[in-house]
């Protein structure tokens, strides 16, 4: 197989990744609970992510958001074959409702014309950048937005 050849990341490589990679992560107790070219689904446990207030910690939160996003933005980039290091550029972060159990994220890729323009300049050896959104859920309901700008270096 070409080393640029398309190739699929399923939740247990994209945890084992995770873990591994970025040591937050695993500190956080982050589990994959989806990972597909259409969408991540990241989730943690409220206990090692819980503030003063035995509520989620903002940071944690965040954090949980930007490994969403970023890790949708992996695994679409390595079905469609593309490489490139992924750098976050900018975010903002909502927060709706406090967090009071365990949260997940969930983040997927750009839609088709957005998409289209990022691949087309990454595979030109440009810089490419491009927006991701993520919702944090707490028990079912909506408790915060992401959105982030994602810078990707041509490799």
């Amino acid at each position: 197989m070409a080393d640029d050849a398309p190739r699929p990341i399923g939740p247990a490589e994209l945890a084992a990744f995770l873990h591994d990679r970025i040591p937050l992560s695993a500190a956080m107790a982050v589990e994959v609970r989806a990972a597909g070219p259409t969408g991540v689904e990241l989730y943690a446990p409220l206990a090692p992510n819980r503030n003063h207030r035995d509520t989620g910690f903002g940071g944690s939160a965040a954090t949980l958001a930007i490994l969403a996003a970023w890790s949708a933005l992996k695994v679409r980039m390595s079905a469609a074959g593309l490489r490139g290091r992924i750098v976050i550029r900018r975010n903002t972060m909502s927060y709706d409702r406090p967090i009071t159990a365990g949260f997940s994220a969930e983040a997927s890729p750009p839609e088709a014309e957005a998409w289209d323009r990022f691949a087309a300049t990454l595979e030109r050896g440009r810089t490419a950048r491009v927006h991701v959104q993520a919702t944090l859920r707490c028990e079912g309901l909506a408790v915060g937005e992401f959105d982030g700008e994602f810078a990707v270096l041509p490799k």
